[in-house]
């Protein structure tokens, strides 16, 4: 019997993980993306000489689905992982207040730092540890708990409004591209149940140590194509068609290709221009998912202003702030990146209006960048960073198989029990990948006794 015959369609971690995945497992694979470039939301850029990321993305060390992607890809060195979670929190004008783990069993592992946790009041830090038991005791798979805010949950345990700004914001707006007053409760409480209180190094921070091509893209497309994948780039897939029965098919850029097994591995406004009705798609559904946007600030000054590998800032315009000198290739000063999620206030800004607002608010975190001068400042967009995770979104998120024969669905937005992180696309195109070869060896199989 030939080998069965796998197309994916799309060229981010999904899409690797699935095409890394069906060809481990003996597939012909062939991987279409409309881009020059692999890696989908986590790329790589030149500027000026300097190696600069679209954005910030960081793990958690509970992300095991995408170390063992990294692992896959032999890039386990490329990455730093903190050996325990340690962020430090910046206010203007104040000493530092850090987010440590401490040597306790989970969930009390965070207790002595959440009790020193100087920007709130003592009795805001009480309330806050109550109600973080409360969260980890949530049914957060309950529909009625998907289709609640979190803020309004909060509001109703007690929780302050300095509290839900001051300290589930900084947690929650980062990792749903959403703040905590209009996030999901079932996502806010996956982030806190399986990030936070589930082990002590749950949460412990991992980050790129090298630009996310070499990272990601380059090793990926190495390892295919090792494997004897046919990785295709600029290369438009126009319609995906299959049928109750029989193999699915595809067009693309005028040529049609026909598979034992089709994965769909593109954003979901993307799936569902590509995927008629016929096909069990819910296109009001995918569309009902949105979409939210990050900003990402680029900038580098003459001279060190911190020592700081990352921080977050609170009471500031900066939200997670990171030193990327060294992976940029930077020879002298230092280059700060800072993300900003959940960031509609800020899409469409010209630069020097950025300027205007976030350099002071560097000034006031950093003394030394008073006396540092900013010899560029830049600034990158991801318009549809992720799918809008608010109330409801769990009965929108399809999984990976649909009504059509061989024809299955990866992606961030797929129904993976994750946000839309790194850890969910490698996840989805892991399960994808299952569906995938299950289904492709099921053709083959027919097509060879036929």
């Amino acid at each position: 019997m030939s080998r069965p015959h796998v197309i994916v369609v799309g060229g981010g971690l999904a899409g690797l993980r699935a095409a890394l995945a069906c060809s481990d497992a003996g597939a012909r694979v062939t991987l279409l993306e409309a881009r020059a470039r692999l890696g989908g939301a986590t790329w790589s850029t030149t500027r000026a000489g300097l190696q600069v990321d679209n954005g910030q993305h960081v793990f958690l060390r509970c992300c095991t689905a995408y170390r063992g992607f990294l692992a896959d890809l032999g890039v386990e060195d490329r990455v730093v992982l903190q050996e325990r979670l340690e962020v430090p929190v910046l206010v203007p004008g104040r000493a530092p207040a850090w987010i440590r783990r401490h040597r306790l069993p989970a969930p009390a592992h965070l207790a002595p730092s959440l009790l020193r946790f100087a920007p709130l009041a003592l009795g805001q830090r009480l309330a806050v540890a109550r109600t973080a038991r409360r969260l980890a005791a949530l049914d957060r798979l309950a529909p009625q708990v998907d289709s609640r805010r979190f803020g309004d949950w909060l509001a109703e345990q007690g929780e302050s409004d300095a509290a839900i700004d001051g300290f589930w914001d900084l947690l929650v707006r980062p990792t749903l591209n959403l703040s905590a007053r209009d996030s999901s409760l079932a996502l806010a409480a996956k982030v806190f149940q399986t990030g936070l209180l589930s082990a002590p190094d749950a949460a412990d921070i991992g980050w790129a140590g090298v630009p996310l091509a070499e990272l990601h893209a380059e090793p990926a497309a190495r390892l295919l194509r090792e494997r004897g994948a046919d990785v295709r780039l600029r290369a438009r897939v126009d319609a995906v068609e299959g049928s109750l029965e029989g193999a699915p098919s595809l067009l693309a850029d005028g040529e049609r290709l026909t598979a034992d097994a089709v994965v769909v591995a593109v954003p979901h406004d993307a799936a569902a221009e590509l995927l008629p009705a016929t096909s069990g798609v819910d296109a009001g559904a995918l569309a009902r998912l949105g979409a939210s946007p990050i900003v990402n600030l680029h900038v580098v000054f003459d001279r060190p202003v911190t020592e700081l590998a990352f921080a977050a800032g609170l009471g500031t315009p900066l939200q997670w702030i990171f030193d990327r000198t060294r992976s940029s290739g930077l020879a002298r000063g230092q280059y700060l990146t800072v993300s900003l999620s959940a960031a509609d206030a800020w899409v469409g800004h010209a630069r020097d209006e950025l300027r205007r607002v976030f350099l002071p608010a560097f000034e006031a975190l950093f003394p030394a960048a008073r006396a540092a001068t900013v010899e560029r400042f830049f600034v990158t967009c991801e318009r549809a960073a992720t799918f809008y995770q608010g109330p409801g979104t769990a009965a929108l998120r399809p999984g990976p198989d649909l009504a059509w024969r061989g024809v299955h669905l990866a992606g961030a937005w797929t129904d993976t029990d994750w946000p839309a992180t790194m850890e969910g696309a490698v996840k989805s195109g892991a399960l994808a990948a299952q569906h995938a070869l299950t289904s492709a060896r099921g053709t083959a199989s027919a097509r060879a006794a036929a």
